[in-house]
This record gives structure tokens, sequence and C-alpha cells, in this order.
């Protein structure tokens, strides 16, 4: 009696696109929950299953080119984000754009925090450019939203003084182990904008209109109306002071 011919296992050589897909998959899920200086070459090579030697063959450039390239991806990724069609009132969809935003802070973890924190070995001029133009897309998004295509220096500063305000919160909220829930948070940075929007409207007409125009496509139940009737009683003391 023959014994059975023994199973092969059919092999396929990765090409060098799926290769250094491969590697940077494994870069990013390392540079995703801990900070870039506590990740070595060895620590991706084993990550990807592959040889140190191999990595440097794919990114020459070491960790460097390899973190650089990883936060282009995360990048073109958190961007991604942004993206939300012009329809329905502008404060519900800023919102679902923060939903994704957090998701994106919350499974990006320690990476997320060591990228915006800085001080890495890992910063360099190209690495800061880079999250530089996330916020700069954050801040053409929001504007789009707003129904502004040419904006002055007093609703720039607004929109960039409330994207800072947002990785802030982002930050603290991962320090107090992702309290409170998202979709607070989400609400409450939504809040934030609203009252920015409205503070910058008594000095400076560009944005009083944006806000007028904002007003009539937004609904009683959103987060304008939502916002409006909380701030009521809070202010009801102020009839002396007006």
């Amino acid at each position: 009696m023959t014994s059975p011919a023994p199973v092969t296992r059919a092999y396929r050589r990765l090409s060098v696109e799926e290769r250094r897909t491969q590697l940077l998959a494994a870069a990013l899920t390392l540079f995703a929950h801990r900070p870039p200086d506590e990740i070595s070459l060895d620590d991706v090579a084993g990550a990807a299953g592959v040889s140190r030697p191999l990595v440097y063959r794919y990114f020459p450039g070491g960790k460097q080119q390899l973190y650089e390239t990883a936060l282009r991806s995360a990048a073109d990724e958190l961007e991604l984000c942004f993206a939300e069609p012009t329809a329905g009132p502008p404060t519900e969809r800023l919102a679902r754009v923060l939903d994704r935003y957090l998701v994106f802070v919350d499974e990006h973890d320690a990476g997320f925090s060591a990228l915006l924190r800085g001080g890495s070995v890992a910063e360099t001029s190209r690495t800061t450019a880079i999250v530089d133009e996330v916020r700069r897309a954050a801040a053409e998004h929001v504007l789009v939203h707003l129904g502004v295509t040419r904006p002055g220096l007093r609703l720039r500063m607004m929109v960039r003084t409330w994207i800072a305000a947002v990785e802030a919160a982002s930050l603290i909220w991962l320090d107090e182990g992702k309290q409170p829930p998202s979709d607070e948070l989400r609400d409450w940075l939504v809040d934030h904008l609203i009252a920015l929007l409205a503070a910058t409207a008594t000095t400076d007409e560009e944005t009083a209109s944006a806000v007028k125009d904002l007003l009539a496509r937004e609904v009683p139940g959103g987060p304008v109306g939502r916002l409006a009737r909380g701030v009521g009683p809070v202010v009801s003391g102020a009839e002396h002071l007006l």
C-alpha cells in the first residue's frame, strides 16, 4: 500500500508593491498603539514576519523613512474622515465628520498622541508638514460646510482655533481614558464651534453673514436648536447687562 503524496503548500512570492504594502501595514499597526520612539525596525520585521534586512531593502532610509511613509498613509486616511456631502444642516454634517474623526483617534490611540504632542526623535520638517496639511484640509472642509469660499482673517482664525481645540480635546480625552463617551464629546465640540461662530459674528460682518446663512439651514431638533434652548436658562439672569 502506497502512502499518500505529501501535501505541498502553494507559495507565491509577493510583488514589490505587495511586500511594501505588507510592511507598511505592520508599521501602521505598531505606530497606532505605541509612540514611534519605542518602535524599532526589528519590531516591524517581527510584526510582518520577515527579516530586518528585508525591511531595509524596501525602506533604505530605515525607521525614519518608514515612519514618514506610515504617517503619510495615516494622514490620507484621516483626511477621508472629513469628506461629507454638502446637504442637510451644516452642524449635523460636522457632527458626522467628528464621529469619524473620533473613531480614528480611538483606533490610533498612542500613535495619535505621539503625533500631535510632538517631541519625537522621528519628528522632522517633513512630518510636521504632513500634520499641518491635515489641519489645513480640515479647515477647508469646515469652511465649505459654512458656505464660505474666501474667508477673511477673523473667520479663518476662528476655524483654525476650533480645530486646535478639537485636537487638544482629543488628546485630553485619551488621557482621561476616553471619557466622556465619544458621542458626548462630539456634541460638546459642535457646541464649541457654534459658540465661537456666535462670538466672532458680533465683531465680524463676514462671520455674521455666515451665521445667518447657517441658521437658515438648521432645524429645531439639531445642534443649534439644542444649544439655544440650553443657553437660555443659563443667561436668563443677564438682563441687567443688556
